[in-house]
């Protein structure tokens, strides 16, 4: 094997589901464990009808936020094109593969109509049985069968499965599996449209595109057998398969875009990063080796190994991609962490106030970039007084304490010459001390006072320090006449 290829070969059909997501970063890990490996894009357009328009754009642009750079693909080409189904079948291929199928004892022509076919189910439903089309123009002769599609009669083209035996192949993930053929139905290839069915159009381009390894989901395995019975026909090399479980919504539900659960455009909405999303997913049924969670994309492209990958689904935890997003955010330098923010704090605060310094308060605190409006509103609409917010257990405050601190460091903060947080911070600090008090129970009733929150990114001296001098005076004098009023 010279060079390992996959492909990551997605419907047009909407946004980018999760788990299509963890499928393309699981191909393209594949492929950049090899240095020569290639990491293909192919678009599967034949289902006409569950086309979606723009969603080819939302694929390239979901594999470029993540950083999965494909090596060919529709958009810049390669030795294997065309790289999108439909242009593919233009040329004739599928049909021409399938005919050739024929003629090696892979396939028949099959004339039956869809009422013959319910016929079947019906009988088999009334005994019980569950149903598997046993096709009567299996007996048709080639020469019989070839007579009737010159004539104009309407025909799909049928795989042709042994009636005795098993058919047996290796998956990376789950071993050895094998079948018995008696359990598999003559699945149609080419439809009476002239279309090819998903499956056989997969292993032709597969096979033409040099594809070496697969990578999909689980619900593929019963489907594989006879992707080999075909292979096997053509004597064509089989791929090593790959297959993954699905991503769980809960112990019983897969997660699905069908059922309204989130994509990775919804998560990116909500403000999610793109690197913590993709971070998140690899570890959706694959454990490394070490404790390690925190990946970069080349740390994991290091790292992966697809016999780790597990056999049961893993549930997606929202909670823990929130918390893995916060670790992401944390750990940015505060001049790349700046640009990506400010667009968030300009939804909630005016530009009269200084926005890196906000935004190195909320860099610790906020978990998605959604949040961060939300921290902040308290700078341009202060909230309206409320007593009870000065009672807090763990600081060992109540208003008639908080009244006294306040009184206090209104005294020393008007009189405060170079207003910076270093100054504000020693000056309440004295104060502290002067008064014999926690730390806590000075400026936690300060916290409170400008901004009439209970919960603030950043603390008393880093809030003063942005709202000035001017700003933090005014509002603890009126936080000082609200507990006055309240203590008469």
């Amino acid at each position: 094997m010279s060079e390992i290829r996959t492909r990551f070969a997605p419907s047009p059909t909407g946004y980018m589901h999760i788990g299509n997501l963890r499928t393309a970063l699981y191909e393209y890990l594949v492929a950049k464990k090899d240095p020569n490996g290639k990491f293909i894009l192919r678009i599967e357009d034949t289902d006409q009808e569950r086309l979606v328009e723009g969603s080819i754009d939302i694929i390239y642009e979901t594999l470029k936020q993540c950083n999965l750079i494909h090596d060919e693909g529709p958009d810049i080409g390669g030795d294997y094109g065309p790289y999108v189904q439909s242009e593919r079948m233009k040329t004739g291929l599928y049909k021409e593969y399938a005919e050739k199928l024929i003629d090696i004892g892979g396939a028949h022509y099959c004339f039956c109509t869809e009422d013959d076919i319910e016929n079947q189910r019906k009988i088999a439903v009334a005994r019980g049985e569950s149903f598997i089309f046993n096709d009567p123009c299996n007996s048709i002769s080639l020469e019989d069968a070839k007579k009737r599609v010159a004539n104009g009669e309407s025909y799909v083209i049928r795989q042709n499965i042994p009636k005795e035996g098993t058919t047996s192949f290796t998956d990376e993930v789950y071993g050895v599996i094998t079948v018995e053929n008696s359990t598999l139905d003559e699945s149609i290839l080419l439809k009476s449209d002239g279309f090819p069915t998903y499956n056989f159009a997969n292993i032709i381009d597969d096979h033409l595109m040099k594809i070496t390894h697969v990578v999909r989901g689980n619900e593929y395995l019963s489907s594989t057998p006879k992707y080999n019975l075909v292979y096997e026909s053509f004597g064509w090399d089989i791929p090593v398969y790959i297959h993954c479980p699905p991503v769980m919504k809960d112990e019983h539900n897969k997660l699905s875009k069908r059922h309204g659960d989130a994509s990775f455009q919804d998560f990116v909405e909500k403000g999610y990063l793109p690197e913590a999303i993709l971070n998140y997913i690899a570890l959706l049924g694959w454990a490394p080796e070490t404790e390690q969670e925190i990946y970069t994309l080349e740390e994991l492209t290091q790292a992966f190994n697809v016999k780790r990958i597990n056999t049961s689904g893993a549930i997606f935890d929202v909670d823990k991609l929130t918390w893995m997003n916060g670790m992401y955010l944390r750990n940015m330098n505060i001049d790349e962490y700046y640009e990506l923010v400010k667009p968030y704090i300009a939804k909630a605060v005016s530009d009269k106030y200084d926005y890196k310094n906000i935004a190195k308060i909320v860099q610790q605190r906020a978990n998605t970039l959604n949040e961060i409006p939300t921290m902040i509103t308290f700078f341009d609409d202060f909230p309206s007084f409320d007593e009870s917010l000065y009672t807090n257990k763990k600081m060992k405050t109540n208003p008639e304490i908080a009244l006294t601190s306040l009184k206090a460091a209104y005294n020393v903060l008007e009189n405060l010459e170079n207003w910076n947080e270093k100054e504000i911070h020693e000056v309440l600090m004295n104060e502290v001390k002067r008064l014999e008090i926690k730390n806590g129970q000075l400026l936690f009733p300060v916290r409170v006072a400008i901004t009439n929150m209970k919960f603030t990114p950043g603390g008393a001296i880093e809030i003063s320090n942005i709202l000035g001098k001017k700003e933090t005076l005014s509002r603890l004098k009126q936080s000082i006449e609200d507990l006055e009023k309240t203590a008469n």
